[in-house]
């Protein structure tokens, strides 16, 4: 059952959009607008728009766009009532005992299923681990210096050798082979038979911040393959939007939080005092992550293994760090491989020391770079001095880029206005590139042929509804001609049946309230699209009244000719006749 609108239009006003996707996009003022990188697909330039007088956004790259309800859902993979929910308590409104549909109560019965297996998975795991039964991976723990009371804080555990000890374990709590299947706990085979995903592993339960088991990941004993195993993505768990240990290094009282490469990194530095250590979950980090991160930091301190492996994932890391508006520096582990190795050969507090001596990123990008050319050969260092006013270019803002010049100047020897000179030359260049990208063209495909020339069809009713929406003056002229009835696409004959009820009211025009009675993604998408489209009217008077003559009269011609083809009834059609002629000879002014 769906809440009165009047409740769902009062938490969406008490939101402000703006405020809501800046938790989780860094956002910048441009005029009166709002641009950032966009959270739903990957790219170096801003192309997700929000606009705050309309409190919609849309992605002019990927097309995903809605209001604030539409972007919790789609970021945080939440239901509606889910998203309703926490907008409401952020605003502080009670909501109202409100009766779910079968279809919206069955997806909540899954999603508090999964949590309460994955609660009874780690308990179980953690028993085994204090039974005989985890002796090996007990032993295994204590030889990597791990204490009782971080093996109890971070809930570690133990998969048993048995490859269906879990699937056992969870039927006896009660569960059933259709809520198990898509746990990704245990595999549902009718043919081999059930078993555990997990079997003989360390485990390491992962939670989100709030404090909830949503997956797991396991390392073998012995020589099995793969080392580690993580969960595969469930309806709780998106490996791209989650960190390891974010739910104690959210409560740290450090400024920066420590991004680390795996889980044991993480244990063995918040076991020496560095709550604030973060790992990826098994995949190369992500601008997901970043997002999550910039929610409690602006700093991030980069510890990776400092081989080759390690220094690729740093700087893979840095320029998505950098894109999602955090300050990026890395700590230098050399000679030792790891954290753990460094804190017990020389201690906490030369840890400590290291992340006070961290390096920048961008002159960690900068030494790993002039490690690709000779120094002493003039020909190889001419190469990297280039190479460097490159990376140097693509810094934004000036009086940061010209402090990494005088650094860069500084560290490798170069004349600092040659290179601020390179530096310049090659930022236009990168202008010029980051424009050209902006407005390269798709392959053309059939079915991209077939959607253009639906788009043709459709766009002077996509146009109209644009229209009335920015110059709401427009609607006394335009509706004596055209009338909701007349938009023949469903989709915009719908978006034109409240358009039109808004103007004639004479409201203020709102079109989140509008997107608010879609309830299908694609449609939100394509509605937010068309309150975003822009239309330039730097055109004479005369020149834009034959502009919207032509418009509203192709989108009269279309509906007449529709009920010409759907009646039989010769007076009818004769009346149809006339007006087609009249909507031929149309002109219309403002």
């Amino acid at each position: 059952m769906r809440y009165e609108e009047q409740i769902i239009e009062e938490v969406r006003e008490r939101n402000d959009i703006v405020d809501v996707i800046s938790s989780y996009v860094t956002l910048k003022k441009r005029g009166g607008s709002y641009f950032g990188l966009c959270p739903f697909h990957n790219e170096k330039s801003p192309s997700f728009h929000v606009d705050q007088n309309r409190q919609m956004y849309y992605c002019f790259g990927c097309g995903q766009g809605g209001n604030v309800y539409t972007f919790l859902m789609e970021y945080n993979r939440m239901t509606f009532p889910e998203a309703l929910k926490q907008l409401a308590d952020r605003a502080g409104i009670k909501l109202p005992e409100q009766e779910m549909s079968p279809e919206k109560r069955r997806e909540a019965d899954a999603r508090s299923a999964l949590r309460e297996m994955n609660k009874q998975a780690a308990i179980y795991y953690n028993y085994l681990l204090k039974s005989s039964r985890g002796s090996n991976a007990m032993n295994y723990l204590k030889s990597r210096g791990l204490t009782d009371e971080t093996i109890n804080h971070f809930g570690l555990g133990y998969s048993d050798i048995y490859p269906d000890d879990l699937y056992r374990y969870l039927q006896s709590k009660g569960f059933t082979d259709y809520q198990m299947k898509d746990s990704s706990l245990v595999v549902i085979d009718s043919v081999r038979g059930n078993r555990d995903r997990f079997y003989n592993r360390v485990m390491f339960p992962i939670m989100d911040p709030g404090q909830r088991v949503i997956g797991f990941g396991g390392r073998v004993m012995g020589d099995g393959q793969p080392k580690y195993l993580n969960s595969n993505e469930t309806i709780l768990f998106d490996k791209g939007r989650n960190l390891y240990g974010l739910n104690y290094a959210r409560r740290s009282r450090n400024r920066a939080i420590i991004l680390c490469e795996g889980y044991m990194d993480v244990i063995s530095l918040h076991q020496a005092g560095f709550t604030n250590a973060v790992a990826p979950l098994g995949t190369a980090f992500t601008p997901g992550q970043a997002l999550l991160l910039k929610r409690y930091t602006e700093e991030v301190i980069l510890s990776f293994d400092s081989d080759g492996a390690g220094k690729k994932a740093a700087l893979r890391a840095l320029p998505i760090l950098r894109d999602n508006g955090l300050r990026a520096s890395v700590l230098s582990m050399t000679p030792y491989k790891d954290p753990d190795e460094l804190i017990k050969a020389e201690g906490a507090e030369a840890y400590q020391k290291r992340i006070e001596e961290a390096r920048p990123g961008r002159m960690f990008e900068l030494d790993c770079l002039s490690e690709n050319y000779d120094q002493k050969n003039p020909d190889s260092r001419t190469e990297f001095i280039h190479a460097a006013a490159k990376n140097l270019s693509r810094i934004e803002d000036s009086i940061e880029r010209d402090n990494y010049v005088t650094a860069a100047a500084n560290r490798f020897m170069i004349n600092r206005k040659e290179l601020e000179k390179l530096v310049e030359r090659y930022g236009m260049s990168y202008q010029l590139e980051q424009a050209g990208d902006r407005y390269k063209k798709e392959p053309e495909t059939r079915e991209r042929r077939e959607e253009k020339k639906k788009m043709s069809k459709n766009q002077p009713q996509r146009i109209l509804l644009t229209w009335l929406t920015d110059y709401p003056e427009l609607y006394p002229v335009v509706s004596k001609v055209v009338g909701p009835d007349d938009f023949l696409t469903p989709l915009y004959h719908s978006v034109a049946i409240m358009l039109f009820d808004q103007l004639e009211q004479g409201e203020e025009l709102k079109p989140a309230r509008i997107i608010d009675r879609f309830t299908d993604a694609e449609d939100q998408k394509e509605v937010a699209s068309l309150f975003h489209a822009k239309l330039d009217f730097g055109i004479s008077e005369e020149d834009r009244d034959k502009a919207l003559t032509d418009v509203v009269r192709k989108v009269k011609l279309a509906s007449i000719e529709e009920q010409m083809v759907h009646t039989s009834d010769i007076v009818e059609w004769q009346k149809l006749i006339r007006q087609k002629k009249e909507i031929q000879e149309l002109e219309l002014k403002r």
